[in-house]
């Protein structure tokens, strides 16, 4: 049940662009804040996950999904903290992540993202896995200050650390490091429960995604909470899982493009078989999964 509701969630997420988002009904969602450290939240919607800081000198936001939510998401917000929306780091161009920017650039609030994040949103897009138009972000929406590499916010008497990890969910994903609170959030590097949407499309691959989870293993403690871009809260053990699966499946299709497999064939091999009871309950159908995989090594 829990990871039926969760796949819906995520299809109606990456089945809506900016424009058909204002189609939908976004009456009956709610946000829902769940303290994961002193100043730190989870908030969770509809869309990516966010993540929240705050304290004396206001509020940190990672992530802010869609336009229409913008009212909910401050309600949930106020009843933190008092304290304005200071900034807004996207973990990466995506409309149910950054489907907020407007508003919140509107309203005063400083959006920060890697340089590539930028450049995705001022134009049109297409995802075509999913036969989507993305027209180019309004001025208000567009981060007013990008990074190539690192950043690090100092606020509320924490450390947060933004660190941008190459070729992976697309070409401008970030993590954000709550380094005191010890709270990493991934953003779409990693969708917890199911297989995740690789937007080759946009410079992600298979194993960029690989990479960003050791490298957030790596940083990972026994008690660090890791916020996913989509699905529950997750710790170490849940990282490492969905790590292990990402390889698994790199490893299968891998061996099939080596082997000079036409992307149909390798599909019908079913590559992902040994993961699908687990992973493959989620919005993307296991072919399509090992589809993107395909491409991010032939691309």
């Amino acid at each position: 049940m829990r990871k039926t509701f969760i796949a819906a969630a995520v299809a109606l997420a990456v089945s809506a662009g900016a424009a058909q988002a204002q189609g939908r009904d976004f009456s009956k969602v709610e946000i829902t804040a769940t303290k994961l450290a002193d100043g730190v939240h989870m908030l969770t919607g509809a869309g990516g996950n966010i993540g929240v800081s705050s304290g004396d000198d206001g509020v940190f936001l990672v992530d802010d999904q869609f336009a229409p939510l913008t009212v909910k998401i401050l309600a949930a917000i106020r009843k933190i903290t008092p304290k304005p929306v200071k900034f807004v780091v996207n973990t990466h161009w995506h409309f149910d992540h950054t489907g907020g920017n407007e508003n919140l650039g509107k309203a005063g609030t400083v959006i920060v993202a890697h340089d590539n994040v930028r450049e995705l949103m001022r134009v049109d897009q297409v995802i075509s896995a999913f036969g989507r138009k993305i027209p180019a972000a309004p001025k208000a929406a567009l981060p007013v200050i990008t990074f190539n590499d690192t950043t690090t916010f100092h606020m509320n008497g924490q450390t947060l650390r933004v660190r941008h990890m190459p070729a992976a969910h697309t070409s401008g994903d970030s993590i954000v490091h709550f380094v005191e609170a010890d709270v990493v959030h991934m953003g779409d590097l990693f969708f917890n429960g199911f297989y995740p949407f690789i937007d080759v499309e946009h410079g992600g691959s298979a194993a960029g995604m690989i990479k960003a989870a050791d490298a957030v293993l790596a940083m990972a403690g026994p008690n660090t909470k890791i916020i996913p871009g989509h699905g529950p809260l997750a710790d170490k053990v849940a990282l490492r899982a969905y790590r292990d699966m990402l390889k698994g499946v790199h490893d299968a299709v891998k061996k099939l493009v080596d082997a000079g497999t036409p992307r149909a064939e390798a599909v019908a091999a079913q590559p992902t078989q040994a993961f699908d009871a687990e992973w493959g309950d989620g919005f993307l159908r296991p072919e399509v999964f090992a589809g993107f995989v395909y491409d991010s090594m032939t691309k």
